[in-house]
């Protein structure tokens, strides 16, 4: 008999569990107010096409603008995503390839691990002039028991921050405090963060990256701020953009999972979305295989759009949006990677003026499925978090077809409204 693989089995058990409970308890969670909706927002929502298809054109537009800005320092890969331009990623190669490759003009640059996974990469600088994807090509066939691919760079997943809320500055006194908790541990991986403002008062914020310098940023702020909201939190915050043109790397990001695996942070936020890239999924997979829980968002390029990563890759949580009326965002991708569906429109978050804003996007709904899912596990356990996704998949409100759906995967959760 065929031996069904560990995650295959939880899987179908939940299916089984999700398709037969026709009532369940839903988790409920302190519920941040709705807002009135800007025009672009309310254009989305009624779906006007020339907004849709603006939406879905979004991100390319953001890279090609990020190309067109930065041409000495990033360039397109042959599907026009960005790329660092002149570096290579390359693991598992052999002491006797890595010394032909020196011999060939190669200069290793620089080197990320992550110890507790066993994982080594190394950061290939190409000699000058010559053509990144041409060199790829050639080490793959020169050495093809090594792992090699582009160091691409990823983006932020959330569409905007559309509207100022309108009022006095924000008080850590002034606004609807979560219920009373025990501290979550969540890492998150994205921009950087203003600790300073008033909703991260009752949160503890570690962070990494950048050479101990801060740059905060609106995305990450808003993200992290949703975090908090949803529980007393102890934010493992790693900021992989810097300010920098060139942030959001892979080789970036696999420094900051080694820094969340040295603190052994079991639950890891990434609202981030970029291509495939063969050197991230291995790092994702060992991380997996090892009892963590990457929690992403699916991406805003529309329905049609082809999977973006890393929610994508096998085992992460990929996370949909839903507005005010659960209804799945316009604009969310759809297909088998989304597992939950979470509010992300209606929603405020922090700004960089220590006021609130309203956000919309994919980006803005995956913390709420982090902060549940971090809550039942203090530590990296492959079993536990295998029941923390049974337990949340129980829990979740069926928006679509019975059991996992393409579009709302097992359900919503993280709503007030029964």
């Amino acid at each position: 008999m065929e031996r069904i693989p560990p995650m295959r089995r939880f899987l179908l058990l939940a299916l089984a569990l999700a398709a037969a409970s026709a009532a369940r308890a839903q988790i409920r969670l302190p519920s941040l107010p709705r807002l009135p909706l800007p025009a672009v927002t309310q254009a989305l929502n009624q779906g006007e096409p020339t907004v849709l298809d603006s939406a879905s054109d979004l991100r390319h537009e953001r890279i090609k603008r990020l190309i067109r800005d930065n041409r000495k320092l990033i360039e397109a890969d042959p599907n026009g995503e960005p790329i660092v331009r002149g570096e290579i990623l390359a693991s598992g190669v052999s002491d006797e390839a890595l010394a032909r490759l020196r011999a060939s003009g190669f200069a290793v640059d620089r080197e990320r691990t992550i110890a507790g996974a066993d994982f080594r990469l190394l950061v290939l600088k190409t000699a000058p002039g010559t053509a990144t994807q041409k060199v790829l090509r050639e080490l793959r066939s020169a050495d093809p028991n090594g792992l090699y691919d582009y160091n691409h760079i990823y983006l932020t997943s959330g569409l905007a921050t559309f509207a100022q809320i309108q009022g006095a500055p924000a008080s850590a006194t002034g606004r609807s405090e979560p219920a009373p908790a025990p501290r979550i541990r969540v890492g998150l991986i994205d921009t950087g963060i203003d600790t300073t403002h008033p909703a991260f008062g009752e949160s503890l914020v570690h962070g990494w990256g950048c050479g101990g310098t801060q740059h905060p940023d609106a995305h990450g702020t808003a993200v992290a701020s949703l975090l908090a909201a949803h529980a007393a939190a102890e934010i493992y915050a790693a900021d992989v953009f810097c300010g920098l043109p060139t942030g959001g790397s892979v080789d970036d990001l696999i420094a900051a999972l080694g820094w969340l695996v040295d603190e052994r942070v079991a639950v890891i936020n990434v609202s981030l979305v970029g291509p495939r890239n063969a050197l991230l999924e291995r790092a994702v997979h060992s991380l997996i295989e090892r009892g963590y829980l990457l929690v992403a968002a699916v991406g805003n390029d529309g329905p049609a759009a082809p999977p973006l990563y890393p929610a994508a890759y096998p085992d992460v949580v990929g996370v949909t949006g839903v507005d005010a009326h659960r209804r799945v965002l316009l604009e969310a991708e759809r297909g088998p990677q989304v597992m939950f569906a979470a509010p992300g429109a209606d929603l405020e978050a922090a700004d960089l003026k220590h006021r609130y804003a309203a956000v919309r996007g994919t980006s803005y709904a995956a913390p709420t499925v982090a902060a549940l899912l971090a809550g039942p596990l203090s530590s990296p356990d492959r079993e536990a978090a295998l029941a923390a996704i049974d337990r949340l998949a129980q829990s979740a409100i069926h928006l679509g077809a019975p059991g996992r759906d393409l579009t709302y995967g097992f359900g919503l959760v993280g709503s007030a409204d029964r």
